[in-house]
């Protein structure tokens, strides 16, 4: 689904607190992530992975309402730059794939916040904009769970509970339907395409870059010599 085809479903449910939000983003070793970027970026695959985290975590620590960003992974220079930049890094990622992170995760972040709403953002989001993450936020219904889908319209991009309801999280391939089918609600708004675009191939940063992409990728491709991705 386009952004395009989304429209509203329905009366708007009361929305979720919105502020005291936790963020949880998931990110694998460097070395590892992005792996279908490879034919497009070479050697450079590391640094363009490590490029999108930081620039969705700085967009979403600017988001109004957001008042902390855990990031679940074992990647040692990957987590120390975004330490710097303020996240709280959970460095004990206990194996076993994604929703395992993010179920850590989720779990350090209610450690920390027990009452505070709690939602779980793809971490490869470079054209992240604070104003289009905070209206999504403040969509989320005040009982119970709620997604953004991707682009595509496939996949995930983000999944958000309410004080006192699990996360819950099922990404990967298809979790738009196993999210749905798990009973959270589908958030359908226009004008939130930064949240949805998701960069896994090629042709995924050539849209990003037409929304704009944050410091971060925009100053890797100007090292690298080029101006915006070539898909």
């Amino acid at each position: 689904m386009t952004q395009d085809t989304v429209r509203p479903s329905g009366p708007a449910a009361p929305a979720a607190p919105t502020a005291d939000w936790s963020l949880v983003l998931p990110l694998k070793p460097l070395t590892l992530a992005k792996s279908r970027l490879a034919p497009y970026a070479g050697r450079h695959r590391p640094d363009l992975a490590l490029s999108f985290a930081l620039d969705t975590v700085t967009a979403a620590l600017a988001t109004p309402g957001v008042a902390r960003v855990l990031v679940v992974t074992r990647d040692a220079v990957a987590g120390a730059r975004l330490a710097a930049l303020g996240a709280l890094v959970v460095a004990d990622e206990p194996g076993g794939g994604l929703n395992r992170a993010l179920v850590h995760g989720a779990s350090a972040a209610l450690a920390l916040a027990p009452r505070a709403p709690l939602a779980a953002l793809s971490a490869d989001l470079p054209a992240l904009r604070p104003a289009e993450l905070a209206r999504v936020l403040g969509a989320v219904p005040a009982d119970g769970r709620a997604f953004l889908p991707d682009s595509p319209g496939l996949g995930t991009t983000l999944l958000a509970s309410a004080p006192g309801h699990l996360l819950s999280p099922a990404f990967g391939d298809g979790s738009r339907a196993r999210h749905a089918a798990g009973g959270a609600l589908e958030l359908r708004l226009a004008d939130v395409e930064s949240v949805r675009r998701d960069v896994d191939t090629g042709s995924d940063l050539g849209e990003a870059a037409r929304l704009g992409l944050g410091p971060y990728t925009s100053a890797l491709f100007a090292r690298l010599g080029r101006s915006r991705p070539q898909t």
